[in-house]
């Protein structure tokens, strides 16, 4: 049980960086979808969506590295 809730914990920031890359994405070919109202709010919140998943799962990779005693000594605490 405790796997399928860390797989869930996981799988939710990777379709917020895949919705991110799809709002960049349709920006740059002109596309806007229904909930923005300019092309440029659009790209700015794909922006957003992809940094915070990428920091999310930067953090998750760096804690579990940190537990297992697998990263370099400047990382340590």
């Amino acid at each position: 049980m405790a796997r399928m809730v860390a797989f869930i914990i996981l799988v939710i920031p990777a379709i917020m960086m895949a919705a991110g890359i799809k709002f960049m994405r349709d920006t740059l070919f002109g596309i806007l979808i229904s909930p923005f109202p300019w092309l440029w709010l659009q790209f700015i919140v794909g922006i957003i969506f992809f940094v915070v998943a990428f920091l999310f799962f930067a953090g998750f990779l760096l804690r579990r590295d940190r537990k297992r005693g697998k990263v370099a000594e400047r990382w340590q605490k």
